[in-house]
């Protein structure tokens, strides 16, 4: 299938309307209806967020065939996510400036909760969509 009609069976899946989807990815239903109906490709950015949105791949979203991780691959790409969603996403400490050095002992200390709790961290994944504690 092509993109407009992947992001339209998404759409519709989740029972939502174009003007409720559209307000969720914060653009016109406009640009949505043209977007599934293949008169306008979003931009990169739109095309991630709306593949966040989804929960699914880019490459779903452009009708490319799905490559699976190995489980070293998807290992590493759950603890990118978790170090972004809790390193890289507004961690501060007193006067709000967390020093180059500071910031790398969090990021081994992250890195060692991951590995130790990570069955754990998979189901809240799949459960709730990230790893935020």
């Amino acid at each position: 299938m092509d993109l407009g009609s992947n992001i339209a069976q998404l759409r519709e899946h989740r029972g939502l309307s174009q003007a409720s989807l559209a307000k969720d990815l914060h653009i016109s239903q406009a640009s949505l209806a043209m977007y599934e109906t293949n008169k306008r490709k979003p931009n990169v950015e739109m095309l991630d967020t709306i593949a966040d949105y989804f929960n699914v791949s880019t490459d779903y979203l452009l009708g490319r065939p799905e490559k699976k991780l190995s489980s070293e691959e998807q290992e590493t790409k759950d603890l990118k996510k978790f170090l972004e969603d809790n390193l890289d996403n507004g961690m501060t400490f007193g006067d709000g400036k967390v020093t180059e050095e500071d910031r790398q002992k969090l990021e081994i200390a992250l890195t060692q909760i991951f590995y130790r709790y990570h069955d754990e961290f998979k189901k809240r994944k799949e459960e709730k969509g990230g790893f935020k504690f």
